[in-house]
C-alpha cells in the first residue's frame, strides 16, 4: 500500500514550518503553525478539526552578556531564568559560590550503544552498528537541572560554558521545562568559555552579568482532528508543534509524520481504520509538555477507551563535528521506540522495524530512563495509556543548527509505513485488553 503523503510532500510540510522562523510557544511562527496545521488536516479530509487553548509562560530573550574584568562576552540566556544585573566575583564549579557568579562547564553525555542495547527488549541492527557506535546526547549529566546546584548553593547568577560541545555554539535551549528560576543565567560558547577559563586561571575576576528577557502568560493551542473507524475506541497519533528554534528535526519532522498518518488513513474507507483515529499536535513541549498535560486532563474518558497512543518525534540525521561545525552524514540517528510492556505490541513494533528496514532502532520500555519516556507524550505513561513513542536524540536537538539538512529524508516514508503497520495490528483489540496485557 502506498501513502498519499510521500517523502516529497513531507519535506514540503517541514520546509513550510521551518520557513516561519523561531517557533517557541506563543511566538508568531508557532501561532502560524497552529492555524496552518488545522487547515492541512481539513484539506486532508479530517472531521471535527479544532484548536483547544493551552495556557503557559511566554519567554523571549533580548540580551545577555558578561563583563569579566576588562573582557566582554555575549551569550544566550538560560530559558526562564530570572532577568537582572548581578555584580559579583566569578567562581568555578566546586568552589564556594555563595554570593557569587557560579561558572560551570558542560560536557555532553556520550553513550556506547552496546550498553543501551542491554536495556532494550529488542533491537533492529542488522549491520551490528551498536557494537561500536557511540551516541552523543543533547544533555550533560545534570540533564535540565544545569543551574539548580548553583541556586541551592546560594549563587547570585550562573555562567554556563559550552566547552564540551563538539561544535561551536552558544544557542543551547536548556532547560526547557519553563520553570522560573530565581537567578539570571547565560550560556557562553566553547571558545568564549575557554577564554574565560584562561582569565580565571590568572587570578580572581569580578564580573557583571546582565540578562534582559520578556516573560508573561500566553494562550497557545493544541491542534486536533479526527477520523471515524470501525470500532468505537481510539488510537491517538501525536507530536508537538512548538520548538526551541526554527528547528527542522525538533519537531517540524514530527508534524510531518502526524500529517502523513492523517493523509494515509483519510485515503482509506472507514472499515479499514481499526479504530477511531485522533490526530494531535500539542503546544508547549518547551514548557514541560503543557499541551500533552492539558489534553490528558481534558480527555480522561476518551483515554480510558484508547487502544494505543503513538507519539512521533525527530527524523534525524547523525552528524559528525569537523573543524567546529556539524556535518550531516547519510546515516540515521539512533532510533528509540518506547513501547508499553505488552508482549504482542512489542512484537508488532519489532516486526514493523524489520519489515521497513528501520535500522539503528531500539525497542525500549517506557520507564527505562526514569518514570516516563523522554518524549513530549511522556505523561500518557503514568495515565496508564498503552503507547508506542518514536524519538531520536541527536546532539544538536536544542541548538539553532537544527536545520533542514539534518532531516534524514530516506526515513520519512519507511517510518510512515511502519507506524501504520503497528496501528493495523490493533484491529479487533480493545483498550481493556491492551491494558490487561501489560506485563509486570
Amino acid at each position: 500500500m502506498t501513502t498519499s503523503a510521500d517523502a516529497r510532500q513531507m519535506m514540503a510540510w517541514i520546509e513550510a514550518v521551518v520557513a516561519q522562523g523561531i517557533r517557541r510557544p506563543g511566538y508568531p511562527a508557532d501561532r502560524w503553525v497552529e492555524g496552518w496545521a488545522a487547515e492541512e488536516l481539513r484539506r486532508l479530509g479530517l472531521a471535527d478539526v479544532r484548536l483547544e487553548p493551552v495556557e503557559l509562560p511566554y519567554w523571549e530573550p533580548r540580551h545577555a552578556e558578561l563583563i569579566a574584568g576588562d573582557e566582554r562576552y555575549v551569550g544566550f540566556p538560560l530559558p526562564h531564568a530570572a532577568p537582572g544585573d548581578v555584580d559579583a566575583e566569578l567562581t568555578l564549579d566546586g568552589g564556594d559560590v555563595r554570593g557569587r557568579l557560579a561558572v560551570s562547564q558542560l560536557d555532553l553525555l556520550r553513550m556506547p550503544q552496546s550498553g543501551f542495547r542491554l536495556l532494550a527488549t529488542s533491537a533492529y541492527d542488522p549491520e551490528g552498528d551498536f557494537d561500536t557506535l557511540e551516541q552523543v546526547l543533547p544533555f550533560g549529566a545534570r540533564f535540565r537541572e544545569v543551574m539548580d546546584p548553583a541556586i541551592a548553593a546560594g549563587a547570585l547568577g550562573f555562567v554556563g560554558l559550552l566547552t564540551g560541545f563538539p561544535w561551536e555554539t552558544r544557542d543551547y535551549y536548556v532547560p526547557y521545562d519553563a520553570v522560573a528560576r530565581p537567578i539570571p543565567g547565560v550560556w557562553l560558547s566553547g571558545a568564549d568559555g575557554r577564554r574565560l577559563l584562561a582569565r580565571l586561571a590568572r587570578g580572581p575576576v569580578h564580573g557583571r552579568l546582565t540578562v534582559d528577557v520578556v516573560q508573561h502568560p500566553v494562550t497557545t493551542h493544541n491542534v486536533i482532528g479526527t477520523l471515524p473507524g470501525r470500532s468505537n475506541e481510539w488510537v491517538v497519533i501525536a507530536s508537538h508543534h512548538d520548538a526551541p528554534w526554527a528547528s527542522a528535526v525538533e519537531d517540524a519532522s514530527g508534524i510531518a509524520l502526524v500529517l502523513a498518518q492523517a493523509a494515509l488513513w483519510a485515503a482509506l474507507p472507514r472499515e479499514e481504520r481499526p479504530h477511531n483515529l485522533l490526530f494531535l499536535l500539542t503546544s508547549g513541549h518547551m514548557a514541560e509538555a503543557a499541551g500533552t498535560r492539558a489534553f490528558i486532563a481534558r480527555y480522561a474518558a476518551l483515554l480510558e477507551r484508547t487502544v494505543l497512543q503513538l507519539h512521533l518525534e525527530h527524523v534525524a540525521r547523525r552528524c559528525i563535528a569537523i573543524d567546529g561545525a556539524l556535518q550531516p552524514t547519510d546515516e540515521p540517528e539512533v532510533r528509540w521506540w518506547f513501547t508499553s510492556r505488552i508482549p504482542a505490541l512489542q512484537r508488532a513494533v519489532a516486526a514493523a522495524l524489520a519489515t521497513h528496514d528501520l535500522r539503528r532502532s531500539l525497542v525500549l520500555p517506557p520507564d527505562v530512563f526514569g518514570p516516563m519516556p523522554t518524549t513530549d507524550g511522556a505523561y500518557f505513561h503514568p495515565a496508564g495509556v498503552p503507547l508506542v513513542h518514536f524519538l531520536t536524540a541527536p546532539m544538536y536537538l536544542f541548538d539553532s543548527c537544527d536545520t533542514l539538512d539534518k532531516i534524514h529524508q530516506a526515513s520519512l516514508e519507511p517510518l510512515t509505513h511502519a507506524v501504520a503497520d503497528i496501528i493495523r495490528t490493533t484491529r479487533g483489540v480493545s483498550a481493556a485488553a491492551m491494558r490487561a496485557a501489560v506485563s509486570a
